[in-house]
This record gives structure tokens, C-alpha cells and sequence, in this order.
């Protein structure tokens, strides 16, 4: 997988380079800046920096990696925040770009970043994530690297508020409807399409609630939300055509395509070639390979949704794609939903998504 985020002390992990947060002057202070030198090696790694004297905000340079366990670190200066009105944005962009570059010169393999400037530094965590995934994704377009953001905690990558608000609700609605169902054995529309300031017709029901009341509430909520707004299919809507006047073998000779067959016609489909859909899904290109070459290959539940991302499908196409490996989205599956909730919103960042899905505990996308 060439980008992953990784709970993990950056001191530990195993990459090609390890990126550090570096003071300007050749000293060091708090945090990984303090934790890099004390793991490598003070004194050595002192007078490393000594030779390369000053660093400017967004500047990479590199030195030996004494002790740890990579060959190179990377240092770069982060910006102080100050409100954004002083070109934080650009200086933070900067340090990634400039450090993947230096990987690059130095014909790295792989490479660790911290959460750079989110720390002492003060810049707000969620543009700090922001900025470093959309950099990430922007050189693994080009480049062949393993890429890995390093946090100590899910609760330091941060998201923003709205998204999170937007994903909790989500998940809540289709709780709701899933409890519906068992109730009343009815398939029931769930309102997917959450726009900022408009109110949602939730129905909770309560113990003490009298059931016809219940049910006659429920549909008249979901009256209103027909009449306003279109609504999906459920998620578990069949995918396979009905061919329940057709004989077993006349079933079996119909076959449809494999996963690897539609997922090439997709791509053939989608303008797109091939390097740069395996790149936009997260996928290694070893295992694309493999992919490419069998046309019985079966991926894992996270890869077939990679690629779905990557095309940008809709849900019945998704639905459709993910069935070809015998896949399905669950009502009732928190990394189920919330992949759904960004196809239904229309955004397709595999980065943006991963964070979320890290953040909420599920397994990322990619391979």
C-alpha cells in the first residue's frame, strides 16, 4: 500500500528516511524534534546539524541517521501558526514537497512523516492533515514510494467538525432505518443527502412509544423527505437480474463478468489509464499486476473499493463492481457506511477517506 497512516513512535519505525520537525538553528526542542535526536544519537546528530547550519521554514535538508533504524533523516522547518495570514499554508506545503523531492534525489524506497507543524508549532491540526494528504497524493501520482504518516493517537489526526458531524449523522440514519426494518420487516429509503442547514426528518423511537403511532409518524417523515428529495435504493439492493424463469443451466451459462474483467472495462471506460487508477486507489503496482494478469483474481473487500473510489462509481456501479468479487455493503457495517457516505457526497480523495477511516478505527483503502 503506498500510503498508510500508522500509529506508531516515528523513532520505531522502519522506512528509508524519517522525516523530523526540525528547530531552524542546529539545536533541538520539544516533541519528535527532541524524541528524533535522543533516538539517533545527540551528539552526533548535533554536529551533523551544525554543518548544515540554519534551515529556512519549508527547506529539507539531510543528514546521517546514526541510530535509528532508516538511512536518512529529513529535516524541514514548519511554520508557526499566526493565524494563517502570513503564508503558513504555502511554508507547511512546501516541507512535504521538499522532503519527498529529497527522497526522491536520495532514491528512497520509503519515508515517514510526522504531522508536521501540529504540534508546538500551533497549526490547527485538521489543515495541518489536509495539506499533508493532498501533497502525499499529489507526488504518489508520480512517483513509486511507501509513505507513511506517523501519530501517536487516532485523536491527533483531527478531521474537521463538519465532516465529523456529517459522518455521525450519517451513520446514525442508517442505524435508524436498519431498526426499522427488523421492526417492521419494510425496506425504508434513508435520506443520504445531507445539505448544510437543512433540517432532517429523523424519527427516534422510544420504548414507551405506542407502535401504530410509531409507524404512522415514520411514514408520514418519510412522505416528506420522498416528496422533497430523491432518495437512494437501499444499500442492499440485489445487483444480480432476475432469472427466476430460467433453467440452472441456462442460469450458469450466463455468467456475467469477473472483477477483473469489469474492473478493466471501467477503466477502458473512464478515460483514465491504468497507472494512474491503481495510484488514485492506493494500490501497489505489484498488485495490480497480479490483478491484470488473472482474470480469476479475487481482491479483498478494501481493494475493490479502492478502485470503485479511484473511477469515481456511483453506488450501483460500486454495488455492482463489488458484487463481481461476492461483496456487498451492510446496512449494519460502520466501514460500510462510511465509504458510502462519501460516494453519496461525491468525494472520491482515497487520502480524505483513509483519514476518516483511521480516525473512526476501520481499515483503510489500498493494497
Amino acid at each position: 500500500m503506498p500510503f498508510q497512516i500508522i500509529r506508531n513512535d516515528i523513532t520505531r519505525v522502519k522506512a528509508d528516511a524519517i522525516v523530523n520537525t526540525a528547530n531552524p538553528k542546529p539545536c533541538y526542542g520539544r516533541g519528535t524534534d527532541s524524541a528524533i535526536y535522543h533516538a539517533a544519537g545527540v551528539e552526533q546528530l548535533l554536529a551533523a546539524r551544525r554543518q548544515i547550519g540554519e534551515i529556512a521554514p519549508g527547506q529539507a535538508v539531510r543528514t546521517e541517521a546514526f541510530a535509528l533504524q532508516a538511512k536518512h533523516i529529513i529535516h524541514t522547518v514548519g511554520p508557526e501558526w499566526n493565524g494563517g495570514k502570513s503564508g503558513e499554508r504555502e511554508v507547511l506545503r512546501s516541507c512535504y514537497e521538499n522532503s519527498l523531492e529529497l527522497a526522491a534525489k536520495l532514491n528512497c524506497t520509503s519515508i515517514a512523516f510526522p504531522l508536521i507543524s501540529s504540534g508546538a508549532y500551533g497549526f490547527p491540526k485538521g489543515e495541518a492533515l489536509n495539506i499533508a494528504l493532498s501533497e502525499i497524493g499529489k507526488f504518489l501520482l508520480t512517483h513509486e514510494m511507501d509513505i507513511f504518516l506517523v501519530v501517536l493517537s487516532r485523536k491527533s489526526l483531527e478531521l474537521s467538525e463538519a465532516l465529523v458531524g456529517d459522518i455521525e449523522q450519517y451513520i446514525d440514519e442508517h442505524a435508524a432505518n436498519g431498526l426499522l426494518r427488523s421492526e417492521y420487516g419494510s425496506e425504508y429509503p434513508a435520506e443520504t443527502r445531507r445539505g448544510r442547514g437543512r433540517e432532517l426528518h429523523l424519527f427516534h423511537a422510544r420504548p414507551e412509544a405506542d407502535e401504530d403511532a410509531l409507524y404512522d409518524g415514520v411514514m408520514e417523515s418519510l412522505a416528506r423527505e420522498s416528496d422533497r428529495e430523491e432518495t437512494l435504493k437501499p444499500m442492499m439492493a440485489p445487483c444480480i437480474p432476475d432469472r427466476s424463469e430460467k433453467s440452472l443451466d441456462e442460469v450458469l451459462n450466463e455468467t456475467g463478468e469477473t472483477f477483473q474483467q469489469r474492473l478493466l472495462s471501467l477503466i477502458d471506460k473512464s478515460g483514465m489509464d491504468e497507472v494512474t487508477v491503481y495510484k488514485k486507489a492506493n494500490i501497489d503496482r505489484k498488485v495490480f499486476s497480479r490483478i491484470r494478469s488473472r482474470q480469476d483474481y479475487r481482491p479483498r473487500k478494501k481493494t475493490a473499493v479502492a478502485f470503485a473510489i479511484a473511477l469515481e462509481l456511483d453506488m450501483p456501479t460500486t454495488r455492482d463492481l463489488l458484487s463481481r468479487a461476492e461483496f456487498a455493503f451492510s446496512p449494519s457495517n460502520r466501514f460500510d457506511l462510511i465509504v458510502t457516505y462519501f460516494i453519496d457526497h461525491k468525494i472520491y480523495d482515497i487520502f480524505k477517506i483513509n483519514a476518516a477511516l483511521f480516525r473512526y478505527g476501520e481499515q483503510t483503502l489500498g493494497e
